[in-house]
Order: C-alpha cells, then sequence, then structure tokens
C-alpha cells in the first residue's frame, strides 16, 4: 500500500502529521511507514469511548487512539490480513496493552456488532476496496447514534486516465482505486449518514508523486480527510 519510499519511516509518518509524543510512545515494530494522513489528529477521540480501525495493518494507529481512550475505553483494530493480526496482538501482549484488540476480517463484513462503535479511524485503506458502498455501509451499522467516521484515504481529484485505473501495481499502492469527491459523497449518503465532511490535502501531492515512476500521479490523486456522523447525535 502507500508508503515510505526513499526516506526513513518516521520521517515519512512525520510528512502526515504525526507528532514525536505519537511516535515515541508507539513500538518500533508498529511503525511500517504506511499511510496517506493521520486519523487521529482528525478523530476527537475522548477517554471512554469505543474506537474501530479499518484495516489496522501492525496496530500503529490503534496504539495511537488506545492511550486517548484510556483503561476505560476500547480500541478495535480490523484487517483482512491473518499475518498483520497476528504481529500486532503480539505487539499488543508484549506491552501489555488491556485496552486494544486486533480481529481478523473484511471491511465490507465487519466482525462488529451494531451500534457498538463510538468513532472510526482507517488510513488509507478504503480506496483498496472494490466495494466502497459496503464499507460505508458497514461503518454506519456499527457506529452508535451519534458516532463518526474519521478516515484519511486517497481520493481521485481529476478522472484517472487508464493507465492508472488498469496498473495493478498502482491499485495496490492505493492510487487506482481512488474514488472521485462525487462518488465519496454517494456512498456516504447512500449509507445514511450525516454533515459529511471532506477535505483535499493538497500539500499531500509532495510525498504522493514519490509512490510511483513517473512522478505523474499527483496531478490525479491527493490524500483527503473524510468525516461524517451518524444521526442521532450532535453533528456539525
Amino acid at each position: 500500500c502507500c508508503g515510505a519510499t526513499s526516506f526513513p519511516q518516521k520521517d515519512y509518518n512525520k510528512q502526515l502529521g504525526y507528532t514525536d509524543e505519537e511516535l515515541n510512545n508507539v513500538p518500533d515494530e508498529a511503525i511500517l511507514g504506511l499511510g496517506c494522513g493521520n486519523p487521529n489528529a482528525i478523530a476527537q477521540i475522548k477517554e471512554g469511548q469505543t474506537v474501530l480501525d479499518l484495516g489496522s495493518g501492525a496496530g500503529f494507529d490503534c496504539f495511537i487512539a488506545r492511550r486517548k481512550v484510556g483503561e476505560s475505553g476500547r480500541v478495535i483494530g480490523v484487517d483482512m490480513t491473518q499475518d498483520m493480526i497476528d504481529k500486532a496482538t503480539k505487539i499488543a501482549e508484549k506491552n501489555g496493552y488491556k485496552n486494544v484488540e486486533f480481529r481478523h476480517g473484511e471491511i465490507e463484513a465487519l466482525p462488529v456488532e451494531d451500534n457498538s462503535i463510538d468513532i472510526i479511524i482507517s488510513n488509507c485503506v478504503v480506496n483498496l476496496s472494490t466495494a466502497k458502498d459496503n464499507v460505508y455501509k458497514e461503518s454506519y451499522r456499527v457506529l452508535k447514534p451519534g458516532g463518526k467516521i474519521a478516515i484519511s484515504d486517497v481520493i481521485a481529484t481529476s478522472p484517472l486516465p487508464d493507465w492508472i485505473k488498469n496498473d495493478q501495481e498502482l491499485y495496490n499502492g492505493c492510487m487506482a482505486g481512488a474514488s472521485t469527491l462525487d462518488e465519496l459523497n454517494d456512498f456516504l449518503n447512500n449509507a445514511g449518514f450525516k454533515c459529511i465532511d471532506i477535505k483535499v490535502n493538497e500539500n499531500s501531492r509532495q510525498f504522493i508523486k514519490g509512490w510511483e515512476a513517473t512522478g505523474e500521479v499527483q496531478n490525479f490523486v491527493a490524500s483527503a480527510t473524510i468525516q461524517a456522523t451518524k444521526p442521532g447525535g450532535k453533528c456539525c
């Protein structure tokens, strides 16, 4: 997936908006240098909440979130790769993290109870799904009324040319599967979300150009923050 190329992983994460405090309080083996933003920075996580991470990998964002929810809260990471679930679980056990768990499953069919989550975070994962409408419908299902999504993802800022759309490596690299702003709004509205707020980070093109050999992909995609709320609580 998208991530560090020619510079150290922590330096890449700083480009994405992670602070030294966040990076210094996460086990090094969980820092893979992946992602396109910092969903924890926009999630406004509070103590005692239950947070779900879609595509949790080695647990990086979960381990940041666990410090915010405290011992009275809980963080759940879901990933489709058993190796990542095993790795993240071992890191959590090694460090004595009691308020975080990892579940094997797909983000299009979440292994999570209805109306049980306060905040959903995700970092550069939803674009990889071939059923993004299901991802947002499932997110809506598991959120409590008033719960919200706070996602960093790559979106298409211009129609993708065929040379991008038909390149499997670019799909795996979080570029060819990017949705347009209109498509994202449709997914979110159709799922039932309100208070939709999608902001493109134009500065992200500076690191995106390093994801692909020609450097031209940056002309078509950028990182964005995607926020929306399930009705039933205060939003906007």
